[in-house]
């Protein structure tokens, strides 16, 4: 059986030295940290990602984020979610991690929410297929 592009993103990052994984502060999948800080949630059973690039790297690439169709933002969240659809998404995935691990690296570690799980966007953002987003349908 082929794999999914989740899983091969999975694949990939396992060995990058900066990562460890970890059980998602928001309670559904796999997280991977960088020290105290969730960096990457991978949902179970979701083709999506939740990537925390801070708030500060979301405004300072954000034109370039909104261009992509395999990204979506929430509006005053340092999470953005990567569509994960094909081998380019898994691409664009691995480089914002590596911007992802530099803004966490040089700030402080991220705190949760109130409530205490991590502000990521599951349950936030609902991710059409490109065509349907494309059209504007759905």
């Amino acid at each position: 059986m082929a794999m999914t592009p989740a899983q091969r993103a999975m694949e990939r990052l396992e060995v990058w030295p900066d990562l460890s994984w970890g059980q998602a502060g928001c309670g559904a999948g796999r997280a991977l940290r960088c020290g105290r800080s969730e960096i990457v949630h991978f949902h179970s059973g979701r083709g999506s990602v939740d990537l925390h690039l801070t708030l500060p790297a979301v405004e300072r690439f954000g034109d370039d984020l909104r261009a992509s169709t395999a990204v979506r933002l929430v509006a005053g969240s340092g999470w953005v979610t990567v569509h994960l659809d094909c081998d380019a998404d898994v691409e664009l995935l691995l480089s914002l991690v590596s911007v992802a691990l530099k803004a966490h690296q040089a700030g402080p570690p991220t705190a949760p929410r109130p409530d205490g799980r991590a502000g990521c966007n599951f349950r936030r953002v609902t991710v059409l297929p490109r065509a349907e987003a494309a059209t504007g349908a759905g």
